[in-house]
């Protein structure tokens, strides 16, 4: 019972993580129908932008408690991966709006490699460690363990959850972006501007995606220039297990998908004695794909519906 316990505060603290990445994608997709395959490398800008923060802040200032440069780092990771993702939408997307959707499909690929190797460039292809800034003394709950940066992954994320639907549901920014959704030229000539929709759309999703990158990085403790790559491949699927294009269905997801993989991967490890879990921990997320794509490729929370004239 405490394994299945300890499974399930990690499976929704990566489920967590997952699910702010997955909004990304899902939100991009409901409104200009296009994967954006960087998604992942801006949260990897967000934290190593941070671990930069953080680097220069503790030398500085010793005295600096750490939860106040962890806000700082924030601050200024949000809209270094915001004014990134902006950039990305005008310069390698907006040009290709019109065109067949393989070419902007390979596009995002193309702008994935390309931060990949500017980060490398930048910040040197080793590992870097992420400085610990909140304590590390866990918390006991029924058996099982969880860290004050569990928690406030946890925290943040259902704090983010709720400003979002807000956003999404009780705003004017909201409602224009529902209208461009629904249909961008009917939204236009009822005087919203689907391009800064659109945009707000990029920036609202870089933020996410860098809170998450420094949600990643405190918790594994490490940052390196490919580390979105594989959390935004997962993320991607949350969002199609979920339903992409549906901002519930991404949070359904991604916290399926984390309890999904930490089950799996604890009982394999515990079944193994510790030799496979690890090992094998990457591939339910892929399984859960092609589950999903082969039984119910709109996701579960998805509607199945023509494509938009």
């Amino acid at each position: 019972m405490d394994i299945f316990l300890q499974q399930i505060i990690n499976g929704l603290v990566l489920g967590s993580v997952y699910a702010l990445v997955a909004l990304g994608y899902t939100m991009v997709y409901g409104i200009i129908q296009l994967i954006n395959f960087a998604h992942g490398e801006v949260l990897m800008f967000g934290a190593l932008t941070a671990w930069t923060v953080a680097g220069i802040l503790q030398p500085a200032f010793p005295g600096m408690p750490g939860w106040v440069v962890l806000i700082i780092s924030a601050l200024v990771a949000c809209p270094t991966a915001a004014v990134l993702n902006f950039t990305i939408e005008k310069v390698a997307y907006r040009p290709l709006r019109n065109s067949p959707r393989l070419a902007p499909l390979i596009t995002a690929i193309g702008m994935s490699l390309l931060l990949q190797t500017v980060a490398m460039i930048i910040w040197k292809p080793n590992p870097k460690p992420f400085p610990s800034l909140l304590p590390v003394t866990p918390y006991e709950i029924g058996g099982a363990v969880i860290s004050p940066t569990d928690l406030l992954i946890l925290s943040m994320t259902v704090v983010l959850l709720v400003a979002l639907v807000w956003l999404v549901n009780y705003t004017s920014l909201g409602r224009a972006m529902r209208a461009t959704a629904e249909n961008p030229r009917v939204a236009g000539l009822m005087g919203v501007k689907p391009d800064v929709v659109i945009s707000a759309t990029f920036v609202i999703g870089a933020v996410l995606a860098a809170l998450a990158g420094i949600m990643l990085a405190m918790k594994y403790g490490t940052v390196q220039h490919a580390m979105g790559f594989l959390p935004g491949l997962k993320a991607f699927t949350a969002a199609v297990f979920g339903g992409i294009g549906n901002l519930a269905g991404a949070v359904v997801g991604g916290v399926l998908l984390g309890l999904i993989e930490a089950l799996g991967s604890g009982y394999i490890g515990v079944l193994t004695g510790g030799v496979l879990g690890s090992h094998y921990s990457e591939i339910f997320a892929f399984v859960v794909l092609i589950v999903i794509l082969t039984l119910r490729p709109s996701g579960l929370l998805g509607e199945r519906v023509a494509d938009r004239a």
